[in-house]
């Protein structure tokens, strides 16, 4: 019974026109775990449990003995459960719509309608249920679509220029350094890259950057802001901290050597939610960097005290 789930699963995939890329065992059981659908139970008995990604590889090693390594996650992630919410089959978070992308609370159901089909399969109202479904599930698809747009945090990069972020904690303070922070010390900067936990690059000028010297490693990690502040001739790179930490002596060196073709001077910043966040890193700011707290917009804290705003030279 095992083997049959999952080889059923696959039909089912298929017939839901999943891209060859999830059809798939790892695909399979994780429909299966979403659908609470052990090994003895028929389709008609499938269930719609809220579920994260940990515990669906748990689930297919306890009851399929399919055993995946702890580093696939992500491809879980990003190989098959982004795409059953992109094609409307399972819900991303139903119980907490604006939950952040990377929390590590998210959760996916399976969406209603395709939970009632499914517990159709293999009985003789399948093909009629399938063809009425694959009918109507596109104008599903646009409206949970829809539906996350709405979740999407807004950013103003410009006068009349607006981008969406994931929501989230992080994305929120990303939009406080480039609506609040960048105003106010960087007046009239050109915003060049914003991240986004959803996407890695959320917003990016690439051919701004290329233009001030500087070609970017893909392999290479960003920071969170990059803003260039035209009147100083200036780049100011922004680390964004809810959860990971701040630019310490490692990440200045990653970036020093990330940034190191600017025609430009570097200006290192961390921004921080508030000063509480801030308190649990401060042993950890690297000196001659600069830090930027949201809920005191108006006030910058120097790491150093031999100058104010400005970059330093590489030594």
């Amino acid at each position: 019974m095992m083997n049959t789930h999952i080889g059923e699963a696959l039909t089912i995939l298929k017939a839901l026109g999943m891209p060859r890329a999830q059809q798939n065992e790892r695909s399979a059981v994780s429909l299966l775990a979403l659908l609470n659908l052990t090994p003895k139970k028929t389709w008609a008995e499938a269930e719609a449990p809220l579920v994260g990604i940990t515990p669906v590889m748990n689930w297919a090693h306890k009851y399929y003995k399919k055993a995946y390594a702890p580093n696939t996650r992500e491809t879980f992630r990003r190989q098959t459960m982004h795409q059953f919410v992109a094609a409307g089959l399972v819900l991303y978070n139903p119980d907490k719509p604006d939950r952040s992308v990377n929390s590590p609370k998210a959760v996916y159901q399976i969406e209603p309608t395709t939970l009632t089909l499914i517990r159709c399969f293999g009985s003789t109202m399948w093909s009629s249920k399938l063809a009425a479904y694959l009918v109507e599930h596109k104008t599903l698809v646009a409206q949970y679509a829809e539906e996350r747009k709405h979740n999407l945090i807004p950013v103003v990069v410009a006068q009349g220029k607006r981008i969406t972020l994931s929501p989230g904690e992080h994305s929120e303070l990303i939009r406080a350094i480039i609506e609040d922070f960048a105003p106010r010390f960087a007046p009239g900067s050109v915003l060049v890259y914003a991240g986004d936990t959803g996407e890695k690059w959320g917003y990016f000028d690439k051919d701004l950057l290329t233009g001030l010297g500087v070609e970017v490693d893909p392999h290479g990690k960003m920071p969170d802001v990059v803003l260039h502040y035209t009147d100083k001739n200036w780049l100011l790179l922004v680390e964004s901290v809810t959860s990971h930490g701040p630019v310490d002596g490692k990440r200045h060196m990653e970036l020093a050597k990330l940034f190191a073709g600017s025609k430009n001077g570097i200006v290192y910043v961390t921004a921080f939610p508030n000063r509480v966040i801030m308190g649990r890193y401060s042993a950890d700011i690297a000196w001659e960097t600069e830090v930027w707290v949201a809920d005191a917009p108006s006030h910058l804290i120097h790491f150093n005290g031999e100058r104010f705003l400005g970059p330093y030279p590489n030594k």
